[in-house]
């Protein structure tokens, strides 16, 4: 068994997870579903449009929420779009990527054993940055990849002013002579590359090549997700910042 097989994260953090109805989505970090006889209202952390996937009559996993603080009963999980399931935890590919650092399952990041999360460079927050012995560090941040059509992950789908601003800092991070990177989780067992969404966010397209020829790092992996949970996959290529 190889260390991506063994990457796994299970959805709603492992708990009691149940399917139901998708209603509509009265702001975008709530929905609304029947579950049953009963209209429950859950907890959204997708920022995204999810126009394709949140529709009237969508299948939703939900996950029993916890914790007292909580305004919810549930936290939405994941969407059926047919036979696709759709994860609507922006959360859960950072978790992914973490145990893989944690672990030493990405290759690219070999010889860097020491890993920190959100981490605060000027006006920005990453994902992580990992660290060598010898000094060296890498800044990576994590993108979640919920579209996937014809095999071809898709990013991002609304356009992404922050993500944009990111890409540009990172440029800065390697032109100050640093290592950094954007990984792409690309939800999807069936995806064999993964593409910037053009027609969604051609400026976010242009970023992703000015900061791959500026040296940023780009990488994507396509990561089975069942209800089970997410897995760690293969990597594949980005299609946007290959040579024509």
């Amino acid at each position: 068994m190889t260390a991506t097989t063994r990457i796994h994260l299970p959805l709603g953090r492992g708990g009691q997870i149940v399917e139901a109805v998708f209603i509509d989505r009265p702001n975008r970090f709530l929905v609304r579903a029947r579950l049953g006889h009963e209209v429950v209202e859950a907890h959204l952390a997708d920022r995204g449009r999810l126009a394709e996937t949140l529709v009237p009559g969508a299948r939703l996993l939900l996950a029993h929420a916890t914790g007292n603080a909580r305004k919810t009963r549930f936290q939405a999980v994941g969407a059926w779009r047919g036979r696709k399931l759709v994860s609507t935890d922006t959360h859960l590919p950072n978790r992914l990527i973490e145990a893989a650092l944690g672990v030493g399952a990405l290759a690219p990041f070999d010889g860097y054993p020491r890993v920190r999360r959100e981490v605060k460079i000027g006006a920005s927050r990453f994902d992580f940055q990992v660290h060598a012995d010898d000094g060296r560090c890498c800044t990576i941040e994590v993108k979640s990849v919920g579209l996937e059509i014809g095999g071809v992950g898709l990013f991002p789908d609304a356009p992404t002013s922050r993500g944009l601003r990111h890409l540009g800092e990172l440029a800065m991070r390697v032109r100050g002579g640093e290592r950094a990177a954007v990984l792409f989780v690309v939800q999807s067992a069936r995806a064999r590359a993964m593409r910037v969404h053009h027609a969604i966010d051609p400026d976010f397209a242009a970023g992703l090549r000015r900061a791959a020829e500026a040296g940023v790092e780009v990488l994507a992996y396509a990561c089975p997700l069942t209800p089970r949970g997410l897995s760690l996959g293969r990597r594949v290529p980005v299609l946007d910042v290959e040579r024509e």
